[in-house]
């Protein structure tokens, strides 16, 4: 069997890594211009053909917005699990993942997550999710529920100390919202989802792990069940690219 040569890699891949080190070692903010065109094209002594391509995969990616006309340019974006997500459901779909996989993650990552976020007690994360709690209540439609409860995910994944598992937990939440956004959850259940989100904060607040990761798992297994059980075969969709 033939030896299988090493890939070799493009100038603009190479580019782009090499910008990526740039706004790590600058720690450039969100938001934050990145080096003039000219002024790269000395720094990195590329094409502006390479250098404009390496700058198009870093914004493909979600990790610079180009904004056209004078004034504009280059700049750092956002850090989005929703652009990781997009980036993944590629792969995922070539894999032919299915809902039901990225539930099964979910299940995995998060009740650990929540045991992080326990034993790594924030102060001032423990008052954010305090606050997002009282969004729980008051009248909203379904939509503005959704939201309510996604950002409460979203706070326990960012509270657990591990950027690593807090963007893939998040990417997989937005694909798993983003496909059931258009169905719907019984009101009548909001009060059980909200007692549940009450004792997972109070479980964290106090530090006990155990309690706080056993809860979330329930809590979500319990919701996927009702999902499966009242609409039956979508966790055996496929997971879309995009």
């Amino acid at each position: 069997m033939r030896e299988r040569r090493p890939r070799t890699e493009k100038v603009a891949s190479v580019v782009a890594r090499e910008i990526v080190r740039e706004i790590i070692d600058r720690d450039l903010p969100p938001g934050a211009p990145l080096a003039p065109e000219a002024d790269m094209l000395e720094n990195f002594g590329v094409s502006r053909a390479s250098l404009r391509e390496a700058l198009r995969i870093l914004e493909t990616q979600g990790l610079i917005t180009i904004r056209p006309g004078p004034g504009g340019g280059p700049s750092v974006a956002e850090m989005d699990s929703r652009d990781f997500g997009r980036m993944a459901t590629l792969f995922y779909q070539v894999m032919r993942a299915k809902l039901g996989d990225v539930i099964e993650a979910r299940l995995a990552l998060e009740p650990v997550m929540a045991r992080l976020a326990a034993t790594r007690r924030d102060p001032s994360m423990n008052e954010e999710l305090r606050e997002s709690m009282k969004a729980h209540y008051g009248e909203m439609s379904e939509e503005e529920w959704r939201d309510v409860t996604d950002n409460f995910h979203g706070l326990i994944c960012s509270m657990s100390g591990n950027p690593l598992l807090d963007i893939l937990a998040r990417s997989l939440k937005d694909i798993y919202t983003a496909r059931v956004s258009g169905l719907v959850f019984p009101e009548e259940k909001h009060d059980n989802v909200r007692k549940t989100h009450e004792k997972i904060v109070k479980a964290i607040e106090k530090g006990d792990g155990q309690t706080a990761q056993k809860l979330m798992h329930d809590h979500m297994a319990n919701y996927a069940d009702y999902f499966s059980a009242r609409y039956p075969g979508l966790m055996d969709e496929l997971v879309d690219w995009g």
